[in-house]
């Protein structure tokens, strides 16, 4: 896979590589294009499932160059953590309330934006506003984004990720769905 301007949204469900082809797209970005300019959003949580790690942080498969500025939002699960559907919403709430001061704080005017797990921010509310008008000038955007009904579907937080990733959709010039595991 390659991209070279647009906005690219990879999306499928848990562990089948968006985050690892995140990190690919943007390894190769900065092979051809330098580091000036690029930024990296990282939105994904860590949470441990029957065993397994669902998400991680880009950090994880690649090795981000010290000049991408790299800005992590220590995340919760909400879905995971929270007790009910009430403590999921109040934690997607503190999700979406620390990503947008991450994003005002983003420097200005990227040329390239790589967003891993995108929908976290907008569990809340499910307004990517703030998401586009941050990468509006942006030469490439690269997210990704979980797209399964296997963490659920009837909730609330569930159904405001559904509003978030269809505008995704919208948005995006392309799409890449993975739906098996990357070898």
């Amino acid at each position: 896979m390659s991209v070279e301007t647009g906005r690219t949204l990879i999306v499928g469900p848990a562990n089948v590589g968006k985050t690892t082809a995140t990190g690919e797209l943007l390894e190769q970005w900065c092979s051809e294009h330098g580091t000036d300019g690029v930024v990296a959003l990282d939105f994904a949580p860590e949470v441990e499932r029957d065993g397994r790690i669902l998400g991680g942080r880009l950090d994880r498969v690649t090795t981000l160059p010290a000049a991408v500025d790299y800005r992590a939002l220590d995340a919760h699960a909400p879905r995971s953590e929270g007790a009910d559907d009430e403590a999921a919403l109040a934690l997607a709430r503190d999700n979406a309330d620390r990503a947008r001061a991450l994003l005002v704080d983003a420097p200005a005017d990227p040329t390239a934006v790589f967003v891993n797990d995108a929908t976290i921010p907008f569990q809340a509310d499910g307004d990517i506003g703030p998401l586009c008008e941050y990468c509006e000038t942006a030469q490439l955007v690269v997210a990704n984004a979980f797209e399964s009904d296997e963490l659920g579907t009837d909730d609330p937080v569930s159904r405001r990720e559904r509003t978030a990733l269809a505008a995704l959709r919208e948005w995006a010039d392309r799409i890449v769905t993975l739906d098996e595991p990357r070898g």
